[in-house]
């Protein structure tokens, strides 16, 4: 296996890693009001959080960036319940702030901004997995590939999942939206809770 192989296989592995659930609560948040039907959206939406988070994971994996990784393991769970309370406010129209357009269109520049979050948090394993290594530009490569395969794999199943619960079983979809935001933002809420610079400021 080449080197290339090996990090993109590790970029993968990482962002499916049950363990490090997180950025796939991310993800769910991002595509739970969409389905198949929407695959076009989730394109564009999905694209701007890999443009934020591949330039976050290139400036800190290069050194250039620095932040305190408890910092970022505390954003990247606010990130997270940020993204999934709009969901409950996709359809409504009832003030400036909660318009069904303002909404959808304010996803893609907080997508972008927030994969900016995200990628300092990939970047924290990927800077452990390099140690002194001095040649970085095959191993963040191949890295990010594999977080962008891995992500894919992600949304591919929880459009399917939305699709079948929503177009075939009948779910009402405000019901299903409504339903996975609070799960979200419930897990999401324990890890803010669980962070270690969180509790420290207590």
């Amino acid at each position: 296996m080449s080197e290339f192989q090996a990090y993109l296989q590790l970029g993968f592995d990482h962002i499916t890693d049950s363990k490090g659930y997180d950025h796939i609560l991310f993800i769910m948040a991002l595509c739970t009001i969409y389905t198949l039907v929407d695959w076009k959206k989730v394109i564009v939406l999905v694209t701007a959080f890999t443009i934020g988070h591949s330039i976050t994971l290139a400036l800190a994996t290069m050194g250039i960036v620095h932040v305190n990784p408890d910092v970022i393991e505390l954003l990247i769970p606010v990130t997270i319940v940020i993204t999934a309370s709009l969901n409950f406010f996709h359809k409504s129209k009832k003030n400036l702030f909660t318009l069904k357009e303002n909404t959808f269109s304010a996803r893609y520049p907080l997508a972008l901004f927030f994969g900016l979050i995200h990628g300092l948090g990939f970047s924290n394993y990927l800077r452990a997995l390099l140690g002194k290594e001095a040649a970085i530009f095959t191993p963040l490569l191949g890295f990010n590939i594999g977080l962008e395969l891995g992500q894919l794999i992600i949304v591919v199943i929880i459009l399917s999942i939305a699709f079948v619960m929503i177009e075939i079983l009948r779910v009402p979809k405000i019901n299903w939206i409504n339903i996975l935001s609070g799960i979200i933002i419930g897990m999401s809420l324990s890890l803010i809770i669980n962070n270690k610079f969180f509790q420290s400021a207590l």
